[in-house]
């Protein structure tokens, strides 16, 4: 039988591994542009990979979302004239792009990545289908998430939801340019204060910028908590380790 300093030190070893199983990464196409003003800078993209490995090197089981406003935003498209079935397609082709500049920095990296769109085009990479990317993710590898719900009038961030629902991930993460969700901006009002956490409802309800209304609704919903935080060095993994990092968003039913 193992003596209880041997106990003690298994625990610590199980205390030390992963909070979460299966993640989500929900990565907006801005932060891909660094300082630049369009496109994708690739030292961040690379940044990225890095903080991703680090991540699947733990075990966890990794997908992501990626935006495409770096690109091209549909929003924008239509408010400038564009029907806006035909600028949020745009939008969504634009997230491909991104995809696959992603999944070529992590498989530079070592990590095998699949990227599959709502939106079929085989030549470049797989369709959506829920249990095939269940399998890659039990395989270890990390599945990113293309083209939205491939349907106009939903954004990224309803489909990042949407995703998590549909491979019962455990956490959304939220990697932004701000280290969490604030009372007010924080650039504006230097007063003010960073939540810890804070509940769906209340989001909603003070019209937070987190993710849109029927995203947050649609993680209440499935009882998915979202941590927001601020994509730079480490975060991503310390945050998978269990440490204090950003805001966390819900996480139990109806908060």
């Amino acid at each position: 039988m193992p003596t209880s300093s041997e106990l003690t030190e298994d625990l610590k070893t199980q205390a030390q591994g992963p909070v979460f199983k299966r993640i989500l990464i929900k990565l907006s196409g801005e932060a891909l542009m660094g300082n630049r003003g369009y496109g994708i800078d690739p030292a961040v993209v690379h940044s990225v990979a890095l903080q991703i490995k680090a991540v699947v090197s733990h075990g966890v089981g990794v997908s992501i979302v990626v935006g495409g406003g770096n690109i091209f935003r549909g929003l924008a498209g239509s408010a400038a004239g564009m029907d806006r079935t035909t600028a949020d397609t745009v939008g969504m082709l634009a997230t491909v792009m991104n995809a696959l500049t992603l999944q070529d920095a992590l498989e530079k990296e070592g990590v095998i990545t699949r990227v599959q769109t709502a939106i079929e085009m085989s030549k470049v990479a797989e369709p959506f289908i829920r249990r095939r990317a269940i399998r890659h993710l039990e395989k270890g590898r990390v599945v990113i998430f293309a083209a939205g719900t491939g349907n106009p009038y939903f954004s990224t961030d309803t489909g990042a939801a949407l995703r998590a629902a549909e491979i019962n991930a455990d956490v959304i993460f939220k990697a932004t340019k701000v280290d969490g969700v604030y009372t007010s901006d924080p650039v504006k009002n230097p007063d003010a204060t960073r939540y810890n956490q804070i509940s769906y409802m209340d989001v909603i309800k003070q019209e937070i910028k987190v993710m849109d209304t029927t995203a947050i609704s649609l993680c209440m919903e499935n009882c998915i908590p979202i941590l927001v935080f601020k994509l730079e060095d480490e975060n991503m993994e310390r945050a998978v380790m269990g440490e204090t990092v950003g805001t966390l968003v819900g996480g139990k039913k109806h908060e």
